[in-house]
């Protein structure tokens, strides 16, 4: 796969809470560096949460040598708040932001100065020109709080619109709704990358929470192969390794712009899925 210049690879991690953790990610990073991804990005938690951790994460991706994106949300944040963080981000070396809209964290009531992420996209522009290249989510499977397909897909463009480069979607195991995305976005006149979100499955009631929690849909087959499985973790890896790589083919095949891997701070599966896309 790393041999394969058409098919830019990209991770996400998620800034570990623990000294552990923190080793732990590292090793990870290095092993997948050796599929010589585009970038890295770290998450953000609800409300900046875990700002000092994604900036620290962030820090170490570039003091290896790669390129690093940091997500930055923009729920409960104000214009002060954000103008600072783009003056940190900017002096740490990050040129890459994945921009997002963001969950409140439990407690908080709606607050904030922005309220979309097109807001936020439009901020940052504003006060950065053309220095980043912004990233936002897409979802080709319709946000779970959007009032229709259609009212989802305008927001997306009123995303992108507002000055955005690329946009990676929302993980998904039914490859015709990301295509039916794409040409619905080109219809739009919106020419602007989508590169496909990749959710490895090593965890049958992980996928399943998570699933539930962000409205990606697990086709019916998958999911009864894996409920049959019960708590035989080999045969869910297996099967995991089989449909992801499979998802894989199809995207490249289809000509996606990219693969952005979820990692969950892991590298086994996604070693193993690249391994397989020769």
């Amino acid at each position: 796969m790393s041999d394969n210049p058409t098919t830019p690879l990209s991770f996400e991690f998620f800034p570990p809470k623990t000294p552990e953790g923190v080793e732990k990610l590292r090793l990870v990073r290095q092993q997948l560096y050796a599929l010589k991804p585009e970038f890295c990005s770290v998450t953000f938690g609800a409300g900046g949460s875990t700002q000092e951790g994604t900036f620290n994460a962030v820090r170490d991706i570039l003091a290896e040598g790669q390129s690093a994106a940091s997500h930055l949300s923009c729920i409960g944040a104000t214009r002060a708040n954000v103008a600072a963080q783009l003056i940190t981000l900017k002096a740490m070396g990050v040129k890459r932001l994945v921009t997002l809209r963001g969950d409140l964290p439990s407690g908080y009531g709606t607050g904030g100065e922005f309220h979309y992420a097109s807001d936020l996209v439009a901020f940052i522009r504003a006060e950065t020109g053309d220095y980043f290249h912004i990233e936002v989510a897409a979802y080709p499977e319709t946000h779970p709080q959007a009032r229709s397909p259609a009212s989802d897909l305008q927001a997306f463009a009123t995303k992108v619109r507002a000055g955005v480069n690329s946009a990676i979607t929302q993980y998904f195991y039914n490859t015709d709704a990301y295509f039916r995305f794409v040409e619905d976005v080109e219809a739009l006149g919106l020419n602007v990358p989508v590169v496909p979100g990749i959710m490895p499955i090593t965890s049958s009631t992980q996928l399943m929470r998570f699933s539930d929690a962000c409205g990606a849909e697990i086709p019916r087959w998958i999911r009864l192969r894996l409920q049959s499985f019960g708590d035989d973790t080999q045969s869910i890896k297996a099967f995991g390794l089989d449909v992801v790589t499979d998802l894989c083919e199809q995207l490249r095949a289809g000509k996606a712009p990219g693969l952005h891997f979820y990692s969950m701070n892991q590298s086994a599966a996604i070693l193993e899925i690249c391994r397989r896309l020769v």
